[in-house]
């Protein structure tokens, strides 16, 4: 499997890919049906689609008006890219979505995954893995990820041993880069503070007013 980079990926969505959004591993789109008959159409038209191109059907969240896709590929050892034909399907996608009438909210995606610091990703990652799959052995690489995503995927940061109690767990919240400013501003009005922002526009570092830290993350500055 042939997976290209953030930059490739970033690329294409700004040469006709408007519709969609790079999150944490998948690229995904939202869009708006003018009723439940469309949006019903339209979904039965991506899983065609998807098997005429020899795709697995992407993962498709549908409910009342709102349609959501996620499109990536993964190869034997379950490791999740982008790839080329990732990106053709999705031309087709967003083209059929102008068919069906569907109107494309990409500032609106969003996606929500987990980060644990460990010193031990593979003892660690064993048991949140057999607790939140039923399989001890689904690990890849550095994270693990549910096949039929019932539940946010999980990833294991490097970290040195340290006696607890500290923060282990942070949530990292996946968004369209042209809306995390302004989710930034808001969590900050809410009460939050900002922790870290060296690694913006990539990653932003905030904490809600208990001190419980959260990454607000985009595909921009990323390889």
């Amino acid at each position: 499997m042939d997976g290209l980079s953030t930059p490739e990926i970033l690329a294409k969505i700004s040469d006709g890919l408007s519709d969609w959004r790079k999150m944490a591993q998948p690229l995904a789109a939202r869009y708006r049906a003018a009723d439940p008959v469309a949006g019903a159409s339209f979904v039965a038209a991506v899983a065609q689609a998807a098997a005429a191109a020899g795709h697995d059907v992407p993962e498709s969240r549908w409910g009342r008006s709102l349609i959501d896709v996620f499109l990536f590929s993964a190869d034997a050892a379950g490791n999740r890219r982008v790839t080329a034909e990732d990106l053709e399907l999705a031309g087709v996608i967003s083209g059929l979505a102008r068919a069906f009438g569907l109107t494309a909210l990409p500032g609106e995606v969003t996606q929500v995954e987990f980060g644990l610091d460990t010193a031990d990703d593979a003892a660690a990652g064993a048991f949140w893995a057999a607790l939140l799959t039923g399989n001890a052995g689904r690990l890849v690489a550095d994270s693990l990820f549910d096949p039929s995503n019932r539940v946010p995927s999980v990833w294991f940061q490097p970290t040195d041993a340290h006696p607890t109690p500290r923060q282990r767990w942070h949530p990292d919240l996946w968004l369209a880069p042209e809306v995390a400013d302004e989710r930034i501003a808001a969590a900050l009005a809410a009460g939050g503070t900002l922790v870290d922002d060296s690694g913006a526009p990539s990653y932003t570092v905030l904490a809600d007013p208990e001190g419980n830290k959260v990454c607000v993350c985009t595909p921009l500055g990323r390889e």
